[in-house]
Formats: structure tokens, C-alpha cells, sequence
């Protein structure tokens, strides 16, 4: 009997019991509040190859030979998705435990991991600070 295995995990199914109106009120918080981020960050930095730009839910964060990143909202599934050139894509739930966005595989923030990817990018301290998610939701 041969078997094979795979690299590449089945994806984890996770059933939300989040209403789809604080998912939108989330999510969209989260996204703003990381474009906002980005735009400061890119400011900083000063260079014109790099460039953030947020249309119809999907981020895209350009920074030339560094790659890019891509952040979208998936309603259907109430996550928000990341595509990353360092770290491959990933799939973020909203943990009301800890008021972040997490990927449920490795227990990560989307916010530490684009923090600790972004520092290698820039070689300075990057932190976004996206934690807290629902302070940034009007009740």
C-alpha cells in the first residue's frame, strides 16, 4: 500500500456564531484602522515605490522587491483574509477573548504577524496596533 501525504494541511472549517452585522462592524473597522496604519507607516518611510491602496474590501499593500500584500474581507465565512509574500496566505476569525483577529492555526494576531513581517521589510520596529478591535466600533 502506498500513502501519500500532503504539505499543505486541509483547511480548518470554522463555524462562526458572530452576526453578520458585528462581523461587517468589525471587520471594517479593522480594515480601516490597517490602512490608516499603512498610510502613516509608508509616510515615514518615505519612498515612492511603495504604495497602499483600499478598493471594494481589498487592501493591497505594494512594496516593490518586498512583494505584496493583500488583506480582503470574507463575509461568507466572516473572516478577513491575508496573502502574504513572506508568509503565504492565511485566514484571520474574530476571537472575542482577546478582541483580535487570529489566525486559529498558530494562535497569531493578524496584527503581530504583519508587525513582525513588516519590521524585517523596513529593518525598524513596526507596530500597527490592531489589537482591541472592538474599541474602534461605535456601539
Amino acid at each position: 500500500m502506498c500513502r501519500r501525504t500532503f504539505s499543505t494541511p486541509a483547511p480548518m472549517v470554522n463555524v462562526s456564531g458572530l452576526p453578520m452585522e458585528r462581523y461587517h462592524a468589525l471587520s471594517d473597522a479593522t480594515m480601516s484602522t490597517i490602512l490608516e496604519r499603512l498610510e502613516e507607516l509608508l509616510d515615514e518611510v518615505g519612498n515612492d515605490a511603495y504604495e497602499v491602496d483600499y478598493h471594494s474590501g481589498v487592501l493591497t499593500l505594494n512594496l516593490g522587491t518586498h512583494g505584496t500584500y493583500v488583506i480582503n474581507k470574507q463575509p461568507p465565512n466572516k473572516q478577513i483574509w491575508l496573502s502574504s509574500p513572506v508568509s503565504g496566505p492565511k485566514r484571520y476569525d474574530y476571537v472575542p477573548q482577546s478582541d483580535d483577529w487570529q489566525y486559529l492555526r498558530d494562535g497569531m494576531g493578524i496584527g503581530e504577524l504583519l508587525d513582525r513581517e513588516l519590521t524585517g521589510v523596513f529593518g525598524k520596529n513596526v507596530f500597527l496596533h490592531l489589537e482591541g478591535v472592538s474599541t474602534q466600533v461605535q456601539a
